[in-house]
C-alpha cells in the first residue's frame, strides 16, 4: 500500500513571539493535492491556545509542497482553528483581507546561524570577540564565511519544495545570513516565508545548530536582524507618479504604533537609529535611504516612479502574515 507523510506544520500560542510545531500524518494513496489533505486536531492545551478542559484546536490546510527531505513527503501548512471552526486568535493568516494578488511582497529574511553549546553565534570566539563587523558582509573565505554548508542545504531544499527563494547571502555580522522571499499575494508570501523558517530550523538540526530570529540578538557594535518587506500593487507599480509614492510613506507615518506593533517582539533593541536602521518612534523616508523607515529603492525612481516600496522596519521575528496585512490596509487608506 502507497503511505505518504504529511507534515503539517502550524503556529502555536506563544507571545510575544509564535514558535512554529508539526507532527505527521500517514495517509495511504495520497493524490498529493491540497483538497486530500483532511482537517486534523492537536492539544492547545500544550501550544498555549486553549484550556485543558476545552483542548481540542483544528488544524485547516491551506498550502502543500513537496517535503525535500523525506522520500513521499509533503509539507502542508495549516491555519489554527478553534472548535467551532472559527479563526483562533493567534492565527494572523485570517487577519488578510485581500485574497487577490495586487500586492506583492518581497521578504528578505534575516537570521544568525546559532550555536547552542556556546550561546553565541556561529563563527564567535567562546571568550571575547570576533573582528569588527563589515568584513562578513557577502565574504567568503573560511575566517569570514560561517555555516556555508547549512545555508546551502537549506536553499536547495527550499527550491526543492518550490518556494520562492530569489537570493541568499551572508550578512554584516558574524555567522549572519540572509534570504530573500518573492510572492504575488499577501497570503502566499507568509506561507513561503513560513515554510522557509520551518525548512530551516529542521535541516539546522543535522549541524548542531539553531535558527536565531532575535532582532538583536548580541548587543554592541553589531547589526540586528530584520525582515525587510518590499511591496507594492498594481498603482505602485504603473503610476509614474512621486506624488503617490509619497503620499503612500505619508500615511505610513501617521500609524507608526501600529505597524511596530505587530512588526516584532524587541524590535526596539534593533530600531535604535544606527546600524542602517532608524529609530523605533520615528519616522522616515527617502530615495536608496538605508537609514529610513521607508527605503524608496533607486530602481523606482529611475523606472519612472514605477515599481515598490521597502519597510525597513519589520524584525527578523515578525509574522509575515501580520506584516503584510498592516501593509495592505494602510496602503489602501492612503489611496
Amino acid at each position: 500500500m502507497n503511505k505518504s507523510k504529511l507534515e503539517y506544520i502550524w503556529l502555536d500560542g506563544y507571545k510575544p513571539t509564535q514558535s512554529l510545531r508539526s507532527k505527521t500524518l500517514i495517509k495511504s494513496n495520497f493524490s498529493g493535492k491540497l483538497d486530500d489533505c483532511p482537517m486534523w486536531s492537536f492539544d492547545g492545551s500544550s501550544t498555549q491556545q486553549a484550556e485543558g478542559n476545552a483542548s481540542d484546536c483544528l488544524l485547516k490546510p491551506v498550502v502543500i509542497y513537496p517535503d525535500p527531505d523525506r522520500s513521499n513527503g509533503y509539507l502542508v501548512m495549516n491555519e489554527v482553528l478553534n472548535a467551532d471552526a472559527t479563526p483562533h486568535e493567534s492565527n494572523g493568516r485570517a487577519t488578510i483581507n485581500d485574497d487577490d494578488n495586487d500586492f506583492w511582497f518581497g521578504f528578505e529574511q534575516e537570521y544568525f546561524l546559532w550555536n547552542p553549546d556556546t550561546n553565541l553565534p556561529l563563527g564567535f570566539p567562546t571568550n571575547g570577540y570576533p573582528s569588527p563587523q563589515g568584513q562578513y558582509y557577502c565574504s567568503v573565505g573560511s575566517e569570514n564565511t560561517f555555516g556555508r554548508d547549512c545555508v546551502e542545504e537549506h536553499l536547495d531544499q527550499c527550491l526543492e519544495a518550490g518556494i520562492n527563494v530569489e537570493g541568499i547571502n551572508a550578512e554584516v555580522a558574524t555567522g549572519q545570513w540572509e534570504y530573500q522571499i518573492f510572492a504575488k499575494g499577501a497570503k502566499d508570501a507568509g506561507d513561503q516565508v513560513w515554510i522557509a523558517r520551518y525548512l530551516a530550523e529542521r535541516n539546522a538540526e543535522k549541524y548542531g545548530l539553531s535558527i536565531n530570529l532575535h532582532p538583536k540578538p548580541i548587543k554592541g557594535d553589531w547589526n540586528g536582524s530584520g525582515m525587510h518587506a518590499n511591496f507594492s500593487n498594481n498603482i505602485l507599480r504603473t503610476c509614474g507618479d512621486e506624488k503617490v509614492f509619497n503620499k503612500i510613506c505619508d500615511e505610513f507615518g501617521k500609524n507608526i504604533k501600529k505597524h511596530i506593533t505587530v512588526y516584532g517582539a524587541d524590535n526596539d533593541q534593533r530600531l535604535t537609529g544606527a546600524h542602517e536602521t532608524q529609530s523605533i518612534n520615528q519616522f522616515s523616508y527617502g530615495v536608496s535611504d538605508r537609514g529610513a523607515s521607508i527605503r524608496i529603492p533607486i530602481g523606482t525612481l529611475e523606472d519612472g516612479w514605477k515599481g515598490r516600496l521597502e519597510d525597513r522596519r519589520p524584525s527578523s521575528n515578525g509574522d509575515p502574515y501580520k506584516i503584510a496585512s498592516i501593509i495592505i490596509s494602510t496602503t489602501k487608506a492612503a489611496l
